[in-house]
């Protein structure tokens, strides 16, 4: 197993590049999506949860709303706090056993995670950042995602500094440009990724 950390800020293109890693044959561990499976109804991390932030975060269907819980969450950091540490060991967990059922074998596993560059792991060959402008990333988030462009650039300032996240990298993605230059440096990712270690 050949395991790596994929990061980059909101509106940077993780998820393309994440996508375009998958078509080439990766094991992508999706942070995000993790994340979503253990709120679902019946988990034990929505149930903490809805103890800590109330029933009026459940849809009528008794679904997580994420949009109201991601309201709260942004305005208040201490709120913003409690979510975490009710959710990221959760996480943490799920990845590790995700990562040791890969172990042994010859995939290419790549971990998928916004919060990488703040929450370092242990045992990675390299660490992957996608990177653009910070223009760049409002603007998508904008017209992509249909943010105002105070929310976007409000996200932004939440994260990490671009120079910060940039300063983990073992290699830099620039999705600045169009879509074909952004497949030319997959591609030449791919060969890469399968010179390093394995673990």
């Amino acid at each position: 197993m050949i395991l790596v950390g994929l990061t980059g800020g909101i509106g940077s293109g993780k998820s393309t590049v994440s996508a375009l890693l998958a078509e080439r044959g990766a094991v992508i561990l999706d942070a995000d999506a993790v994340a979503r499976e253990l709120q679902r109804a019946g988990q034990p991390v929505l149930a903490a949860m809805i103890e800590r932030f109330g029933d009026e975060m459940l849809t009528e269907d008794g679904e997580l709303d994420r949009a109201r819980l991601a309201a709260l969450v942004f305005a208040d950091p201490a709120a913003l706090a409690d979510l975490n540490a009710l959710v990221h060991p959760a996480v943490g967990v799920e990845l590790v056993r995700r990562i040791e059922a890969a172990r042994g074998t010859d995939a290419v596993v790549v971990l998928d995670s916004p919060l990488l560059a703040e929450h370092p792991r242990d045992g990675m060959a390299a660490t992957i950042v996608v990177d653009v402008p910070i223009e760049t990333a409002v603007e998508r988030l904008v017209h992509q995602r249909g943010m105002t462009e105070a929310d976007a650039r409000a996200r932004i300032a939440r994260q990490i500094s671009r120079d910060e996240r940039l300063a983990t990298a073992d290699r830099v993605v620039d999705n600045s440009g169009d879509r074909a230059a952004l497949e030319a440096q997959v591609d030449e990712l791919w060969t890469w990724l399968h010179t390093l270690p394995h673990r």
